[in-house]
């Protein structure tokens, strides 16, 4: 393995990383060396990938938190740092959209916990778990977002707002904390193979139309966003910070052209 992928020494703390994106870049974190925090709502499911992944000779724990309770995050943290000693890489991945339609017709509830789950949650842990970070001589937190956050959408608009405050939130991280070598991006995914995106990539008008429409004419795998999450925490992505990288096969690049039009 190259040294500048190797977290070999770094902890991890990575939400929503008991299955799809999050499960991606967990697995792969502790294949390059870190001590891997496991975190979603449910104790056993997190227990079970973290027995997994130290089966096959990586480290983890588990901590299971629910990312719109602030009294959970603190406890993430405060666990993460009494079992782990400390935090070098915080991966903030969980998020929900518990509505899909105009936004219209979206109820204020449904508004509020997109927003308390993906925007506020991710602020509110960012604070906790930042000075940690700075105790160890820097650190990187990586915000899994959405390329939602950078174009309109008839279906998804709340989470889509709430994508594009998370790519505002790497920016101000960026900004507050560089001076302490706190590096913080974003990573914009398009469409990937997730249960969380399951209704748009099992519709095949949806599938159609967004392979139609994507350069690369398919959609994503979670490991090719695992990627850009190592690249982005290892020495390897040590002058990147404040920025989105869009990993979307080229979907909003431009709409190819086909024999079909």
């Amino acid at each position: 393995m190259s040294s500048l992928f190797d977290l070999t020494g770094k902890v991890a703390i990575v939400t929503g990383s008991t299955k799809g994106i999050g499960l991606a870049i967990a697995t792969r974190m502790a294949e390059h060396g870190a001590t891997v925090v496991v975190s979603s709502r449910k104790a056993d499911v997190c227990e079970t990938v973290a027995a997994g992944i130290r089966e096959k000779g990586g480290k983890a724990v588990a901590i299971p938190c629910h990312i719109a309770r602030k009294e959970e995050l603190q406890t993430l943290v405060d666990r993460t740092v009494a079992e782990c000693g400390g935090i070098d890489i915080l991966v903030e991945n969980a998020g929900i959209n518990p509505y899909m339609g105009p936004a219209a017709g979206m109820p204020d509830e449904a508004f509020d916990r997109v927003m308390a789950a993906n925007v506020r949650g991710n602020v509110q842990l960012a604070n906790m778990a930042i000075p940690h970070m700075v105790a160890r001589g820097g650190g990187s937190v990586i915000i899994i977002s959405s390329i939602g956050g950078l174009r309109g959408s008839p279906q998804l608009g709340a989470y889509a707002i709430s994508k594009a405050a998370d790519m505002q939130l790497a920016r101000n991280i960026a900004v507050e904390w560089g001076p302490k070598n706190i590096r913080a991006n974003s990573i914009a995914p398009g469409l990937v193979r997730t249960d969380f995106a399951r209704a748009l990539w099992e519709n095949p008008v949806l599938y159609r139309k967004r392979t139609k429409d994507t350069p690369l004419q398919r959609i994503g795998e979670p490991d090719e966003i695992a990627g850009a999450a190592i690249f982005l925490a290892s020495a390897a992505g040590s002058f990147v910070t404040g920025q989105t990288i869009v990993i979307d096969g080229g979907t909003t690049t431009g709409t190819v052209i086909s024999n079909d039009d």
